[in-house]
């Protein structure tokens, strides 16, 4: 059997249980009050038990605690998947917004979100879902607009010529 890791010595059971109360970590109490029961003088069986775990991961606990004190029994949260695209190629893309598209070489006269996944696809070897493309502009700062429809053989000064209509005489100016 190996020997038992001694608990570091500058928190005192009571210390150690008014900590546990104070945690917002229900994980992080449970772990406090077993260490709280070895500084009584349980046995690390009946520790363990006290906080719910078995000997060997209250073992791994006690090394935490001793490294680390009380944020040591923490969860530490996973770290996720990394993302598809570097922190260089969303630079990239931005810029790309920015700048817009050149309808010779892109074939497009403005950028759509299924433009922009088969640039990241062709650029980067990236297949993104367009609702990730989406993401990602509003995560750099693009806000999604869209644009009114116009017939391509309209003609120019239609609008200003619709807008300087003269108005109607009001009925009641007679």
């Amino acid at each position: 059997m190996p020997k038992a890791i001694p608990l570091r010595h500058d928190y005192s059971a009571d210390a150690l249980r008014t900590l546990a109360s104070q945690a917002h970590d229900g994980n992080q109490a449970r772990r406090l009050l077993a260490l709280a029961g070895i500084r009584d003088g349980l046995t690390r069986a009946k520790a363990a038990r006290l906080g719910a775990m078995d000997a060997q991961t209250l073992r791994a606990w006690v090394m935490a605690f001793n490294a680390e004190g009380p944020d040591g029994l923490l969860n530490t949260p996973p770290p996720g998947r990394p993302p598809k695209l570097s922190t260089q190629q969303k630079r990239d893309i931005a810029r790309l917004v920015d700048t817009g598209p050149d309808p010779e070489r892109d074939g497009v006269v403005r950028w759509r979100r299924v433009d922009l996944k088969q640039v990241i696809r062709e650029r980067y070897g990236v297949d993104l879902d367009e609702t990730t493309v989406g993401r990602l502009l509003k995560e750099q700062g693009f806000a999604h607009v869209s644009a009114r429809p116009a017939h391509p053989r309209q003609a120019s000064d239609a609008i200003e010529r619709f807008k300087k209509r003269t108005a109607r005489p009001n009925h009641r100016d007679r």
